[in-house]
């Protein structure tokens, strides 16, 4: 009898995986998952600063999660917040000299998660693996 095949949980269970493991190594740093990638996003941005709408939609959450993300990361002193001098109505954060190594740390953890991950595919079934990942994601 042949095995179901479930593409969608096996994605889930991975990235459930994953999020639990790269949470875990992150709680010494006291941040988060979405704390890390809203920190990469900025460490990223030109003059390491974005809007909070441009966050939102990079991040893929809504405003008050976006909000509530960078409050956070504000009280830990790995964010400043300020408004646009040009248009009081936009926010903009910058992300701080702390917020920059917390985010640079946390990268070397991911590299290192995501290693494991790969760990039992050889280079070229690692081409092939993500090839078919991002056929997949410009499918959705």
């Amino acid at each position: 009898m042949e095995k179901a095949r479930d593409c969608g949980l096996l994605l889930k269970q991975i990235h459930d995986e994953m999020s639990k493991n790269a949470n875990n190594a992150l709680r010494p740093q006291d941040t988060t998952l979405a704390q890390l990638d809203a920190l990469v996003e900025l460490d990223r941005a030109p003059d390491r600063q974005r809007s909070l709408k441009e966050l939102e939609r990079l991040l893929h959450v809504a405003q008050s999660t976006a909000a509530g993300i960078i409050a956070r990361l504000e009280q830990k002193g790995l964010v400043e917040g300020f408004g646009d001098a040009a248009d009081r109505r936009v926010k903009l954060v910058r992300i701080t000299p702390e917020g920059i190594a917390c985010a640079h740390a946390a990268l070397h953890h991911r590299a290192e998660a995501e290693e494991r991950l790969l760990s039992g595919l050889t280079e070229t079934e690692r081409d092939i693996f993500y090839t078919l990942l991002n056929k997949v994601r410009a499918s959705l």
